[in-house]
C-alpha cells in the first residue's frame, strides 16, 4: 500500500500550528472541514463542535475512528497589581516544561498579545529559590510583551479574565523523520486520519465498514466523544505512551489493552495485535495507568459498542512531545489493513 508521507507531515505541521485548546477549536475545525471537502466527504457538526466525517464502505457495519483536535492550554484567571497574568490550566500540562515558554493571549475581540510563562522567582541573581520553586499555576505568571506597570494598563489592552492563552507549539519535522511539537496529542493523528483517507483513494480501495471519523473537541477535559452516533466499533486513535515499564517506542504503533478507565474490548485488541503481526508492523501492546480516551468518554456516556485504543508512540506526553514517522506509518497501515 502507498502512504503519502509528504502529505501527512505537511498537514500535521500546519494544523499543529493552529491554536486549539479545549473550548477554542473553531479555527482548526474550519481547516479540517476544508480538507474533508477536498476529498468530497460529507460531514456533520454537533452542537458542541465535534465533526463527524463519513467515509462510505462496502457493508452495513459501521466503525468509528476518533481523533481529538483540542489541546492543552491556559486561560486568564486574574491580573496582578504589577501587570502580570495569573492563569488557570486547560487540561493537564506538564508545567515544569513550560517555564520560560512563549505564548499568545487572545482577547474576546480578537486582539493578540505575546507573552512568556515564568516562575514568580524567575531570576537566579535575585531569588534564592529560583531553581527550586515549584512550577505550577500558583507559582507562575504570564509576562506580557507590552508596556504595562499595573492592572489598569493591562485592562486598557482589552485583556480580561476568561481570555485564552495559547502555548507556542515549537513544531519541527527533522530530516531524520522525527516530529517534535507540543500537542502531537492528538493532532498528529488528525493528519493520520487524512493520510488513511488518501491511502484508500490512492490505492483504489474502500473500507469494508462505513467509517464515522469523529474529530472531537473536548477530549482533554474528559467529554470529547461522550455522544456519538450508533456504531458497531469505536476506536480511539490517540498517542501511545512511552516510559517506565511500557514496551512502546517512537517507531511503533501502540495497542492499549487497558487504561485508567478499564480494559478495552478483548476481541478488538486481539484482532489489532493479530493484524499488526500478520503484516509485520512494529507494534507494542501496553497498559496506560494514567490515561483516558474518547472511547472511555463514549462508554461513560452510555453508548453501546466494542471499543479499542491505538496510536503512534509519543515520547514526553503533555510536555515537549516527539514521535517518528515510522510510528505514524505503522498506525495508518494497521488501520488500513484492519479496515480492508
Amino acid at each position: 500500500m502507498n502512504i503519502d508521507k509528504k502529505y501527512v507531515l505537511t498537514l500535521a505541521e500546519e494544523i499543529l500550528k493552529i491554536p486549539s485548546p479545549s473550548g477554542y477549536t473553531k479555527e482548526v475545525t474550519e481547516r479540517i472541514k476544508r480538507e474533508a471537502d477536498a476529498f468530497g466527504l460529507s460531514y456533520e457538526q454537533t452542537k458542541k463542535g465535534n465533526l463527524i466525517i463519513t467515509v462510505e464502505g462496502e457493508s452495513d457495519k459501521t466503525v468509528g475512528l476518533s481523533v481529538h483536535v483540542d489541546t492543552l492550554g491556559a486561560m486568564v484567571r486574574s491580573i496582578t497589581s504589577t501587570g502580570e497574568l495569573r492563569f488557570t490550566s486547560i487540561g493537564g500540562p506538564s508545567w515544569p516544561t513550560l517555564d520560560g515558554e512563549y505564548c499568545t493571549i487572545r482577547t474576546r475581540d480578537g486582539r493578540d498579545y505575546t507573552g512568556t510563562f515564568l516562575s514568580t522567582s524567575p531570576a537566579n541573581h535575585v531569588f534564592k529559590d529560583a531553581g527550586t520553586k515549584k512550577r505550577d499555576p500558583e507559582n507562575m505568571v504570564v509576562r506580557i510583551d507590552e508596556r504595562v506597570k499595573n492592572k489598569e494598563d493591562v485592562e486598557k489592552l482589552g485583556i480580561a479574565t476568561g481570555d485564552f492563552i495559547f502555548f507556542d507549539t515549537k513544531t519541527e519535522v527533522t530530516k531524520s523523520g522525527f516530529v517534535k511539537s507540543r500537542f502531537l496529542d492528538d493532532k498528529i493523528n488528525v493528519a493520520s486520519m487524512f493520510g488513511l483517507i488518501k491511502a484508500f483513494n490512492d490505492n483504489n480501495k474502500k473500507p469494508v465498514p462505513t467509517l464515522k471519523i469523529v474529530i472531537s473537541t473536548y477530549e482533554e477535559v474528559g467529554h470529547g466523544a461522550a455522544y456519538i452516533p450508533a456504531m458497531d466499533e469505536f476506536i480511539a486513535v490517540d498517542m501511545g505512551c512511552i516510559g517506565d515499564d511500557l514496551s512502546c517506542t517512537e517507531y511503533d504503533v501502540s495497542i492499549c489493552a487497558k487504561d485508567s478507565s478499564g480494559p478495552y474490548d478483548y476481541d478488538l485488541v486481539s484482532r489489532f495485535k493479530d493484524t499488526a503481526t500478520k503484516h509485520k508492523l512494529n507494534h507494542a501492546v501496553d497498559i496506560y495507568p494514567y490515561y483516558g480516551s474518547d472511547v472511555s468518554a463514549a462508554l461513560k456516556g452510555g453508548n453501546d459498542f466494542k471499543g479499542a485504543l491505538i496510536g503512534p508512540g509519543v515520547h514526553a506526553s503533555h510536555g515537549m512531545e516527539r514521535t517518528h514517522y515510522d510510528a505514524i506509518k505503522n498506525t495508518i497501515e494497521l488501520l488500513y489493513h484492519y479496515l480492508v
